[in-house]
């Protein structure tokens, strides 16, 4: 019997296509999700194989490197606006943000914990401190590398969309380690200003 085929929210692919739309044009994007390997998934799509949101993530850093962090963040701000609209209901907002901004956070990031498959695929996600709040993602399958520098802009866009939208409004995520550069973890941290 085969082994299950990790899988990853499709809004790690769907968030991208209207952000490569702006930078490079339909046509373009066509070409590189061909060239990827990647059919444009439809937009109620389930969860999908988690190499092939990789190998989508991987081609736009391979053709398009001197944009790609620029798109990775813009595909994950987005992404982070889509959880915020269809996934944390409103209820569950609002107290996070009645809170104080220390317990906000914990309960924030218990619920990405609770959830973390949906964006870790095959990584293990684990939160490693609170002071600052620091979470990993071992084995993270989309940061394909080799890499001289963090590559999970993606990852960090999204963090980064969370916390500042429900704890704390002005927030720097800042990748302190990648997978793609040899480490065991992609490490964020997470600094209020």
């Amino acid at each position: 019997m085969a082994a299950p085929v990790a899988r990853i929210g499709p809004n790690a692919i769907l968030q991208h296509l209207p952000v490569l739309d702006g930078e490079i044009g339909e046509r373009l994007r066509g070409a590189l999700l061909h060239r990827a390997g990647v059919a444009e998934p439809p937009p109620d799509a389930g969860m999908l194989p988690e190499d092939q949101v990789a190998r989508l993530h991987n081609a736009v850093r391979l053709f398009l490197p001197d944009r790609f962090a620029r798109i990775q963040r813009a595909a994950g701000l987005a992404t982070g606006d889509y959880i915020l609209a269809h996934r944390i209901p409103s209820p569950a907002q609002s107290l996070i943000r009645a809170l104080p901004a220390w317990a906000g956070a914990r309960l924030l990031t218990a619920a990405i914990a609770k959830h973390a498959w949906t964006f870790a695929g095959s990584g293990t996600f684990r939160v490693l401190g609170h002071a600052p709040l620091r979470l990993a993602i071992t084995g993270n399958p989309l940061a394909t590398g080799p890499s001289d520098v963090p590559l999970c802009h993606w990852h960090a866009a999204v963090f980064e969309r969370l916390y500042s939208t429900l704890v704390w409004p002005e927030v720097r995520v800042i990748e302190e380690a990648c997978v793609a550069e040899g480490a065991a973890a992609c490490v964020f941290a997470l600094h209020p200003c």
